[in-house]
């Protein structure tokens, strides 16, 4: 998981001022819409939209379309399309385990853009089953070490339910039970450390370590199926390490 998170905590910085940025925009607003949708517009009453609605501030997403997203997601304006959550599974080149998570108004589109990014990348398809069993759903809070110390960020969320805490280079990662993410998040804002993300994640319980060749070629074709508008999430199992990590990226 570490080389994972640390490789999506760098491409993020990089996605705020990168070209795709009115992609992500786009994915965090449906983020928001369904949110929304599946627990109300009200982000006091449904945690998932508040921190749809924070990453998406985070990542400047303007407050307007912030707002119509929620509405759009609750019935107060027209418009939502009727998005369902779908994940694939796949292998990547080296044996990299895949779960591709697509959130899509046509199953069928979204089925043949997942499969043509695996098999143009040296990827494939995987039985369903045949991945998901490597991957456990966790809570997961990124906090920027500029704000806190691992012992202030240790501190502040032992006693709200988290298991462990990762240093990743620039960030620390709070990993916790699905049930315990706004018990962890909510202790971090009571401590007033500054998280950038808290949402539900998969995480690997086995990861393949890789090469700068292999590294090379799992990001792109990651890169390749995040650029699909129906893809929200793609979770992996690889590992990499700093020095490799600072080679590709």
């Amino acid at each position: 998981m570490s080389g994972h998170s640390k490789w999506a905590t760098t491409k993020h910085k990089k996605a705020v001022i990168d070209a795709k940025r009115g992609k992500m925009f786009a994915k965090l607003i449906k983020n928001v819409e369904v949110a929304a949708r599946t627990g109300g517009g009200d982000p006091a009453g449904n945690p998932t939209l508040y921190d749809a609605i924070q990453k998406a501030k985070k990542n400047s997403v303007p407050n307007d379309n912030i707002d119509r997203a929620v509405k759009r997601g609750s019935g107060l304006e027209a418009g939502g399309a009727d998005y369902q959550t779908i994940m694939y599974e796949g292998y990547g080149p080296n044996g990299v385990a895949l779960l591709i998570e697509c959130l899509t108004d046509n199953r069928n589109r979204a089925a043949t853009e997942v499969r043509t990014a695996l098999t143009r990348n040296g990827g494939s398809f995987a039985d369903a089953g045949s991945v998901s069993y490597m991957f456990s759903r966790k809570g997961v809070v990124i906090v920027p070490k500029a704000g806190a110390t691992e012992d202030d960020v240790m501190l502040a969320v032992l006693d709200a339910g988290a298991e462990e805490v990762n240093d990743l280079g620039e960030a620390f990662e709070v990993v916790s039970e699905p049930g315990d993410l706004l018990a962890v998040r909510t202790a971090l804002q009571d401590a007033g450390i500054e998280y950038e993300s808290a949402e539900s994640s998969l995480v690997p319980s086995v990861t393949v370590p890789l090469d700068e060749e292999g590294a090379r070629k799992i990001f792109k074709l990651i890169d390749v199926l995040e650029d699909s508008d129906d893809v929200q999430n793609v979770y992996a199992n690889f590992d990499v390490s700093d020095e490799i990590l600072a080679q590709t990226t």
